[in-house]
């Protein structure tokens, strides 16, 4: 199911609860001005095995792979795991 929902979890670090990937999900941060459109990557690698931040992403407008500690203004759009499993 794709969407941006979050699940109940508890961080080790006390890290924002809820906020989880998948590598292939995809983390869209809301703009810091008005009319920043914000931006949007592909998670493409995990540090923690239970899916909690930091996570390593692609931005779509550079191409570029930078490790990103998410702020409150970041979601997670889940997709569905590659490979057929549920």
């Amino acid at each position: 199911m794709t969407g941006t929902g979050t699940r109940t979890r508890h961080s080790r670090d006390g890290y924002r609860a809820g906020l989880w990937a998948r590598v292939g999900d995809r983390l869209i941060v809301g703009g810091a001005t008005v009319g920043d459109e914000g931006r949007d990557g592909e998670i493409v690698g995990l540090h923690h095995e239970d899916g909690t931040p930091p996570y390593d992403v692609r931005w779509s407008d550079t191409g570029r792979v930078t490790l990103v500690f998410p702020g409150p203004d970041a979601r997670v759009q889940h997709f569905p795991p590659s490979g057929g499993e549920a």
